[in-house]
């Protein structure tokens, strides 16, 4: 999502912005719900109007939009949230709750139908005070992800592996799919604990985190049948045609033949091969 907003978005002048006339919008841009401050939309879009994109970064599972001005859009898609670039001309899906419509070039829509996603602006000096960016943690695809800081994570946890994975103040970006694609690729079981791991076992493990987030990426995303992901352009990503145990209980395992494993964790589900993963 953010390489698209990169090439797509980057150097486009928003023209204006509608937020959608349904409560579900407004929980969209809660953010700007604040005593004594005019109305919630206005507070909102008045921010963006007339404002340039000059940059998309990604920090965790949040997209930063950096405006002309100095102000930052701040994304997160929750469970079910996605952008999707469209035009006029184009029916709006739906649950799309914001529209940001550009000078040149159509209009950028944020559709999500559990409403656990959200989006607010606040100014580039004060990005370090969201407490949910200060808290994210090392990030698999920055050069500060190293072989390094990773094993003294891991020395300093005494946790299972698959919650750790999942947690953003450990790792960021991982969610329940990847860490268990991780896991299969490195061998090791949901439920070993952090601290029993041999030097090689995490060594594994560093290698595959970033091999399957890299992979992940390259194949734009996954998509599973009930299509809650899709990129920017409203196309499924093709990762879930390659994925090794996610959604894939009681089917051969694609390395040893014997039937994948569910289990429930921490409240979600966890797919592994009991005997490729140990």
């Amino acid at each position: 999502m953010r390489r698209d907003l990169e090439k797509d978005v980057v150097g486009r002048r928003i023209k204006d912005v509608e937020v959608r006339p349904s409560p579900n919008a407004l929980r969209v841009i809660r953010r700007h719900n604040k005593p004594g401050k005019r109305s919630v939309r206005k507070e909102f879009t008045s921010q963006l109007a007339g404002r340039k994109v000059t940059k998309v970064e990604r920090k965790g599972k949040y997209v930063l939009m950096h405006l002309d001005g100095g102000g930052v859009l701040v994304v997160h898609f929750g469970m079910s949230g996605q952008f999707l670039r469209a035009t006029k001309r184009q029916p709006q899906a739906p649950h799309t709750h914001v529209i940001i419509t550009f000078q040149q070039g159509g209009d950028l829509r944020f559709v999500d139908p559990r409403t656990f996603g959200e989006m607010f602006v606040t100014s580039s000096d004060d990005l370090g005070k969201v407490k949910e960016l200060a808290h994210i943690a090392i990030d698999p695809l920055e050069d500060t992800f190293t072989w390094q800081a990773f094993g003294e994570h891991m020395a300093q946890r005494a946790s299972k592996l698959k919650p750790l994975l999942m947690d953003q103040k450990f790792i960021s970006g991982l969610g329940n799919i990847y860490s268990d694609e991780v896991l299969f690729a490195a061998g090791l079981r949901h439920d070993r604990m952090s601290d029993s791991l041999s030097s090689q076992e995490v060594r594994r493990l560093y290698r595959a985190i970033q091999e399957i987030v890299q992979d992940a990426i390259r194949y734009r995303g996954t998509t599973l049948e009930d299509e809650a992901y899709l990129d920017l352009f409203g196309k499924p990503g093709e990762f879930a045609r390659e994925l090794k145990v996610y959604g894939r209980k009681g089917l051969p395992c694609r390395r040893c033949r014997t039937p994948i494993q569910s289990v429930a964790l921490g409240g979600r589900r966890s797919f592994f091969c009991p005997q490729c993963q140990s």
